[in-house]
């Protein structure tokens, strides 16, 4: 064959299989319709306050809608199960925190397999925060301690549902500070909240962003925090493990999934764009202004977190005979 017809077939095939390829790859076209991020529990928390502004931020980009859908109950595991069984095209997202490792660790039958859902992105973490009403008269986590010696059984905390993260700090809370206490569990955050101001419960292990302008306003006393060093937002709060109980350090994830049929090359799309969102100086002031760190990851770095995190809580599940109602 003439060297210059052998070199001019090579062209076209080379051409030929860049536009098979381009026509081929289900992320070129991707998003061409409104895209929904549905969140499984009320508003007010921090599945839903990352996905609002992360939805918000996609939109501008894309040029498209990004929708949130609160679909709250049964300890996320309805969302879970709408995205699950979404299908492939990648339009139909989900917000998570800890709650959706915790719910594969106590729910005996849920409506999915976890393998039917697959990371995008870790989005954010948070700190937990000790709460109580100033009307309690308990002014430090070892007063409260002590009282909940003296009186096994006589005090009680609120949490944002059976089997919500919030349940899940107060629990290893209790098994490491070594006391009997009652749990009152409410449908949501923001309810879990309000019985705390009104001293109703006798404390609640808040997500930082949502407690930390009601401890800075006096509503609520913030008797510790969830890490081993002091947050620069209640400087002077101090950590639960300093303040006697040593140790305690359970922290409050959030993050992005979809049903695990979605290409990866839409998968890899949307981790770029979201991880490229969370690195924006506007996000992170916004964000760690209510004490949520923007935590960007892989979408492997991810599913491993998910799934270290079901192990863990699984064995405290079973230690403390936690079930979902």
């Amino acid at each position: 064959m003439h060297t210059g017809v052998a070199s001019a077939l090579l062209i076209a095939l080379i051409s030929a299989a860049g536009s098979a390829q381009a026509q081929g790859d289900p992320a070129a076209e991707y998003p061409g319709k409104p895209i929904r991020i549905l969140v499984g529990f009320t508003p007010g928390g921090g599945p839903d306050i990352t996905a609002r502004y992360i939805a918000q931020k996609l939109g501008e980009a894309w040029k498209q809608q990004v929708l949130v859908e609160n679909r709250p109950g049964a300890g996320g595991t309805i969302a879970a199960g709408i995205v699950a069984r979404a299908g492939a095209d990648g339009y139909t997202l989900l917000s998570v925190s800890s709650a959706h490792a915790i719910a594969a660790a106590i729910y005996p039958q849920l409506p999915y397999a976890l393998g039917e859902l697959a990371g995008i992105t870790q989005t954010g973490s948070s700190k937990y925060v000790l709460v109580a009403s100033p009307s309690l008269g308990l002014r430090s986590l070892k007063e409260l301690v002590a009282a909940a010696r003296a009186r096994p059984g006589a005090l009680n905390f609120s949490s944002a549902g059976v089997g919500s993260g919030t349940h899940f700090a107060a629990e290893i809370f209790r098994s490491m500070a070594g006391i009997e206490v009652v749990h009152v569990p409410f449908k949501g955050i923001p309810e879990a909240l309000a019985e705390a101001v009104a001293g109703r419960v006798h404390f609640f292990l808040a997500p930082m962003a949502n407690a930390v302008n009601q401890v800075k306003e006096g509503k609520l006393l913030g008797l510790g925090v969830s890490s081993l060093e002091r947050d620069a937002l209640l400087p002077e709060v101090p950590t639960v493990d300093e303040a006697g109980v040593p140790g305690y350090r359970p922290e409050l994830w959030f993050g992005l999934l979809a049903s695990a049929s979605v290409p990866r090359p839409i998968v890899a799309k949307l981790n770029r764009e979201i991880v490229r969102i969370l690195a924006e100086p506007d996000l992170k002031q916004r964000w760690e202004a209510i004490g949520i760190e923007p935590r960007p990851t892989s979408p492997e770095a991810f599913d491993r977190l998910v799934r270290e995190e079901v192990a863990l809580f699984t064995k405290i599940a079973r230690t403390s005979n936690i079930k979902a109602d």
